[in-house]
């Protein structure tokens, strides 16, 4: 396992629909550690595969709550969507910048785990709002997305001035 360098705005790799999982094999164990490793040095609560330039349908999450585990899943498909939310949220990708983001309250999700067997896991507040954040990345999809157009310019002005040692 290692701390793998995360991939920022710009690039192309972030844009992309990512690939199932088709075997559980040493690569994606060792990409499941690698996530692992990298989301704890970066201090986030999420990291997706795409993140660190790897296009396979992978995320980790560990929202620091003692009553939460830490979890992987693999090729996530969220099958329920519930109520409303609106909160600031970032993203170890665009770092220095963070926004409102209006997500659902309540989601079911259903995929698989490191170990490739079966898991669902059901979510409210911020493991809610982590588990959609992570799944957009898979799509290709970056939270500054789900903001208003003006919003959206106002963010990206601020991301061309910050200076190239933020990122």
């Amino acid at each position: 396992m290692s701390v793998r360098d995360v991939r920022y705005l710009g690039d192309p790799v972030l844009r992309e629909k990512c690939q199932e999982v088709e075997a559980f094999d040493t690569d994606v164990r060792a990409l499941v550690g690698d996530l692992l490793e990298t989301m704890y040095a970066e201090d986030g609560i999420g990291l997706a595969a795409p993140q660190i330039g790897v296009p396979l349908r992978v995320f980790v999450y560990d929202v620091r709550d003692d009553e939460i585990e830490p979890g992987v899943l693999v090729n996530p498909r969220i099958v329920e969507a519930t109520g409303k939310q609106k909160e600031v949220e970032g993203c170890l990708s665009i770092p220095g910048l963070d926004e409102v983001v209006e997500r659902s309250g309540h989601v079911v999700v259903e995929g698989l785990d490191g170990a490739g067997e079966p898991v669902r896991v059901e979510a409210e507040g911020l493991l809610s709002r982590c588990l959609q954040h992570e799944c957009d990345h898979l799509d290709g999809v970056l939270f500054i997305d789900r903001v208003s157009p003006l919003k959206r310019r106002m963010l990206l002005k601020k991301w061309s001035k910050m200076d190239e040692s933020v990122r």
